[in-house]
């Protein structure tokens, strides 16, 4: 009997700074700018021409907002606006699924147990499994202290603001806070500022960007992680 032929995943993993891509069994990222005027339409039309000469037969987007049921349901707070609505799956003319970032990079970071995922990057991205169900979360957007969010506190704004040892000593004392407060067995600290960590706080581990591309291919595979939302 002929094995069925494995599909071929395109993960995009969209940031406040850049987009990223890569195909599944390949070693190759594809990336390039976005900020504040890129439009849903802009970012198909730039990864359908990076990626033009790749084979591909399902697509995975990670999204720096809330989705929920497979849609966006918020705007981003790092790109331009009409995502919330956008039909990927007509644009790019294949089937997508789309998820939050964090919970891609998340589902790419699980090994087992119950485990909370803090990206570290533009903004603060955040996601709980459990037993191998995801739930994206916005924990960002929470007071923290001071009138200010956590967000504010340990993304990139807040990193430039306090200073790289403040910065620190904050991102230990909210991951102290949040691991006591879900009861998770580990945290997995990703994003581009994971890397600026000189020692990582009690119970993380180190994150890679290379797990959005993993999470990216898992959710094709049967069974796939499942989303509670």
């Amino acid at each position: 009997m002929q094995r069925k032929a494995q599909r071929r995943v395109l993960a995009i993993d969209v940031g406040g700074t850049h987009v990223k891509t890569r195909v599944s069994g390949q070693r190759e990222t594809r990336e390039f700018e976005s900020g504040p005027t890129m439009t849903p339409r802009k970012m198909v039309a730039r990864v359908r021409e990076l990626t033009a000469d790749l084979k591909y037969d399902v697509i995975s987007i990670g999204y720096p907002g809330v989705v929920a049921h497979g849609k966006i349901v918020t705007e981003p707070y790092n790109l331009g606006r009409g995502w919330v609505g956008f039909d990927f799956r007509k644009a790019f003319g294949r089937p997508t699924q789309l998820m939050n970032d964090a919970a891609m990079q998340a589902i790419g970071s699980y090994e087992g147990g119950r485990m909370l995922f803090l990206g570290l990057g533009t903004g603060l991205g955040s996601a709980l499994v459990v037993d191998g169900t995801v739930a994206p979360m916005e924990l960002a957007h929470l007071p923290y202290k001071n009138g200010r969010t956590y967000e504010d506190y340990v993304g990139d704004r807040g990193r430039r603001r306090l200073g790289p040892k403040k910065w620190r000593v904050t991102v230990a004392d909210v991951v102290e806070q949040l691991s006591k407060a879900l009861e998770v067995d580990y945290v997995v600290l990703g994003g581009g500022n994971a890397k600026k960590l000189k020692k990582l706080p009690k119970n993380a581990r180190l994150g890679s960007n290379e797990f959005a591309f993993l999470g990216g291919y898992r959710v094709w595979r049967t069974p796939a992680p499942r989303l509670a939302v």
